[in-house]
């Protein structure tokens, strides 16, 4: 696996130093946009609508809009500037259960091995964690983001799950049309209580799968075998600079070639006459007539 950041887990004076791996992959299937009349697959530029213009990056800065239309702008050396100091650092704060935390606080889980020389203070913080059946809450700031994080032990690894901060999330109180109290017939209550004890199962994650991803994995297979209309080749790439330079010195080429015998004409000077009345120059050692150069270079040779 990629490694996507390195640092330390910090408690009290314990500072272990960690490798950290993305614990899940993206397994969506991707779909392009296509155009349709040539079959190109259609490309986003960094365009700017008001200029109508594709933007460099060195044109581009970060800005916030505080009011509609108006931004205050930052350069990449200010945002740095109020980076957080810790930035190699998992500074667990607190260690608590984690049945108190709601599942909707995580975010995204990570993977995180020990490094270097940092494997007897990894397995010092993995057996303490799992024998108290506590968690870490942390701190950390993963490219530029300050996140909370919970450090747990997940059999022989030390798993850390970034989390939302209490004001991101929203208050239900958002929430259109929720009950205000949950009025139930007892009858059926009892009867949806049973039905749940029935579908009561220990978790098995194994058994569930992406049926919709299955299912377009398959019509794409089905339509490349197929070869139908529905399958289509991106014409090649236009040609390069080089390339048209290439085919215009050709093409330069071709037509000193089909010159007409008639040299001293000015159009045919033009053309290449120079260079020819200059190699019959050379090979006499003197002058030579702009009509004649041919017959000059003849009397001339051995």
């Amino acid at each position: 696996m990629h490694t996507v950041w390195k640092g330390a887990i910090s408690f009290g004076l314990v500072h272990v130093p960690v490798k950290m791996f993305t614990a899940t992959e993206d397994k969506d299937v991707h779909l392009r946009y296509i155009h349709k009349p040539c079959g190109t697959p259609i490309a986003y530029t960094r365009s700017c609508p008001h200029c109508n213009k594709e933007a460099d990056w060195e044109e581009i800065s970060r800005g916030y809009e505080y009011e509609k239309g108006r931004f205050v702008l930052f350069d990449g050396e200010e945002l740095d500037a109020i980076k957080p100091e810790n930035t190699r650092t998992i500074q667990i704060l607190d260690f608590v259960d984690l049945t108190e935390i709601d599942p909707l606080y995580f975010e995204k889980p990570y993977y995180l091995s020990p490094d270097q020389a940092g494997s007897g203070a990894y397995n010092l913080l993995l057996e303490a964690m799992r024998q108290s059946g506590k968690i870490g809450i942390a701190k950390i700031a993963i490219r530029s983001k300050s996140s909370l994080a919970a450090i747990r032990a997940v059999e022989n690894c030390i798993c850390m799950e970034t989390m939302h901060f209490p004001d991101e999330i929203r208050s239900l109180q958002q929430v259109p049309n929720l009950p205000a109290q949950a009025n139930v017939n007892e009858r059926e209550l009892s009867m949806a209580r049973m039905l749940i004890d029935q579908l009561s199962t220990p978790f098995q994650p194994e058994k569930y799968t992406d049926d919709y991803r299955s299912a377009l994995l398959e019509a794409i297979q089905r339509k490349v075998a197929g070869e139908g209309t529905d399958v289509v080749t991106a014409p090649a790439a236009e040609r390069t600079n080089v390339i048209d330079l290439m085919a215009a010195l050709q093409a330069s080429l071709e037509a000193v070639k089909t010159t007409p015998s008639d040299a001293g004409t000015p159009t045919a000077r033009g053309r290449g006459g120079r260079a020819r009345a200059a190699a019959a120059e050379d090979t006499t050692g003197g002058p030579t007539k702009p009509r004649a150069p041919r017959k000059r270079k003849t009397e001339t040779a051995p």
